[in-house]
């Protein structure tokens, strides 16, 4: 029954990353439990759960192991934000959680562009489609408050590829009060 029902969040995220990837379409994703976890079926063996897990595979499938990090150290924290992305940004439900995932975010991406510092990787591509129903939602003051976190989303949004079918959230380049008067 799991897997006749709806793709979630995570299986349509999965999706839209085989296509930045430029995999070829065709792996089919389901879902399981109550919480939705994704499943790729794969067509030798049994299926593989989890969306850092299919995410990680797919990156590895279109050869861009680069996407995953390049040293130890970038490896690490590529794996420290896709575990944040799936314990906290796909766990936290209340407008409390989401305060607090966008406070560590700005506080992070304070002198960095991107989540694993000077590179574009697969925990920018998946965070960003974890956040963008929350950015979608957000007010013009909200946007200016996370002012880190809305540069790194707007930077993330216009990297080729990643945007796709989403809305593009809008980002007003001017302060809307200055002190002149």
């Amino acid at each position: 029954m799991a897997g006749a029902a709806r793709p979630g969040p995570g299986a349509e995220e999965l999706a839209l990353l085989e296509q930045l990837l430029g995999l070829p379409k065709g792996n089919k994703y389901g879902v399981q439990g109550e919480r939705k976890v994704p499943v790729l079926q794969t067509n030798n063996g049994p299926g593989l759960t989890g969306l850092m897990t299919i995410a990680a595979h797919l990156v590895k499938q279109a050869k861009k192991d680069q996407l995953l990090g390049s040293t130890a150290e970038e490896k690490a924290v590529v794996q420290q934000w896709l575990e944040y992305r799936v314990t906290r940004v796909d766990g936290g439900s209340s407008k409390e959680d989401t305060r607090i995932i966008l406070k560590d975010l700005n506080v992070h991406l304070e002198d960095k562009v991107y989540l694993a510092g000077n590179i574009f990787t697969l925990a920018d591509i998946l965070m960003y489609y974890g956040l963008h129903h929350v950015m979608v939602d957000l007010t013009v003051q909200e946007k200016e408050k996370y002012l880190n976190v809305s540069r790194w989303f707007n930077h993330i949004q216009h990297y080729p590829g990643v945007r796709q079918h989403l809305s593009n959230v809008i980002f007003i380049k001017n302060r809307l009060y200055t002190n002149a008067h």
